[in-house]
């Protein structure tokens, strides 16, 4: 029986398949096996004994429901693991989990689970970075209202939006790759990590396993891997989640009813309400907005599972079980929804011009500023001279171009044809060339990223 969501609603079969209890069972063999062969290429064991162990060191032969059943009389999820898996080796079986800990083979497998993991996570952020490509070079040149504290501030283009999310997201695949480099590791160093179990060959030994599981050897250990990697993952995680929480918010703003600028895809069959039929709802967006809430809140575990008892405690161990697939899965349903509203998001022209010129030419007042310390006015006084012609046009609800008309101090300065030009589509500056910056940034990328056969 399904209990949490993520078995049955959120994350593709693929991620949760990452996670699941077979999965997670053979990455253990598969760590056990790494170490008997480990073994054997430095004479500790037979070669026969590491080649039975490996053959036998998957889940056609050690069967979950026999680890369980061996864990219910023992109370120890890793020994249920070696026995059953020493079960199958008949005498073989001696040299299985030689001089290991419990934790070298957990936080080693995990590292094989997390590796699987951000390997999804970088793939979608690379079709993500696809869409916001394409997205912010078709509307480099549409203009919109550019908000600040929620009010109209001056204009802006749809490319600048796309673009700055585009850069993010480019962050992120970024902090993936140099994350790679500290996340992915292992370890075969014993009980406090002397590798006293292992004797002299314990590095040798610590390095075949890595090598044979494609992870590099962490430098040093205590028990367990330290805690600080696994923090640095989360909040990475959560990073992300929090890019794609902004881009899911800003859709849901600009899908409100008296904006609606843009749209998340609706399909022809979609309820929007139980009750109210016309509702079109942005509930792939807010989804995305309650999901990241969750990756948010398994940051601060992660943080409180590094300071540890002496070389270490249990407790690192039930939150783990909880916030790694969790974390994985929820934020693999965050970016596949994400990228799907992208791909279909609807465009309302005629009401990304209605807001444009919302506020009868207010936002035209930095222009106007600027146009009046041109022809000679000083700035300081332009600036007033403008904010009180801008609060008169507010209150009358008027023109701003209409009054300044009216104006014998700002027309003192001013020409017809300089009003004439104080138009929204005007007042872009370089926002379509700051664009065509990042799309060139991207493609430098995504070229590198080819060569490097990444």
């Amino acid at each position: 029986m399904a209990v949490h969501p993520i078995d049955y609603r959120y994350g593709s079969e693929e991620m949760r398949r990452i996670w699941d209890e077979e999965n997670k069972l053979q990455k253990l063999l598969d760590v056990e096996a790494a170490l008997a062969r480990a073994h054997a290429k430095v004479g500790n064991i037979p070669e026969e004994s590491a080649r039975v162990i490996s053959e036998r060191a998957n889940t056609k032969w050690v069967k979950l429901e026999r680890v369980k059943e061996i864990e219910a009389e023992i109370h120890h999820d890793i020994m249920a693991v070696v026995k059953a898996l020493s079960e199958v080796c008949g005498e073989h079986g001696k040299y299985v989990h030689l001089g290991a800990t419990s934790n070298d083979i957990i936080d080693t497998a995990n590292a094989l689970l997390i590796k699987e993991s951000l390997a999804i996570v970088e793939r979608d952020l690379k079709e993500l970075r696809s869409v916001l490509k394409r997205l912010a070079m078709e509307h480099k040149y549409t203009v919109c209202i550019g908000r600040t504290h929620g009010q109209h501030a001056v204009p802006t283009t749809y490319g600048m939006k796309f673009a700055i999310w585009l850069d993010e997201v480019q962050r992120h695949i970024d902090r993936i790759n140099q994350l790679k480099e500290r996340v992915l590791v292992g370890q075969m160093s014993g009980a406090v990590g002397t590798m006293a179990s292992f004797g002299e060959r314990g590095l040798e030994i610590q390095r075949l396993v890595m090598e044979g599981l494609g992870l590099k050897p962490a430098r040093i250990t205590n028990q367990i891997i330290q805690r600080d990697v696994y923090a640095e993952l989360m909040m990475v995680l959560a990073l992300i989640a929090s890019t794609l929480d902004k881009i899911a918010l800003e859709i849901r703003n600009l899908q409100r009813t008296e904006i609606l600028e843009v749209s998340e895809p609706f399909g022809k069959k979609q309820v929007g309400s139980s009750t109210m039929p016309h509702k079109r709802n942005p509930i792939r967006s807010e989804k995305v907005s309650g999901l990241a809430r969750v990756l948010y809140s398994n940051v601060i575990p992660a943080l409180l599972n590094n300071p540890l008892w002496h070389e270490r405690d249990l407790t690192n161990s039930s939150v783990e079980r909880v916030i790694l697939p969790e974390s994985f899965v929820l934020l693999d349903e965050m970016l596949k929804t994400t990228i799907k509203v992208l791909s279909g998001l609807e465009f309302f022209p005629e009401n990304i011009k209605r807001n444009l010129y919302l506020t009868n030419n207010l936002i035209m007042a930095e222009p106007l500023m600027l146009k009046l310390t041109e022809k000679g006015m000083g700035r300081q006084e332009a600036h007033e001279l403008v904010r009180q012609l801008a609060m008169k046009a507010f209150h009358e609800k008027r023109d701003l171009l209409e009054v300044v008309r009216e104006s014998e101090e700002a027309m003192k300065y001013l020409t017809e044809e300089d009003l004439e030009s104080l138009k929204p589509e005007n007042y872009i500056g370089l926002a379509p060339q700051i664009v065509d910056n990042v799309i060139a940034f991207i493609g430098e990328k995504e070229r590198e990223e080819a060569f490097m056969g990444r």
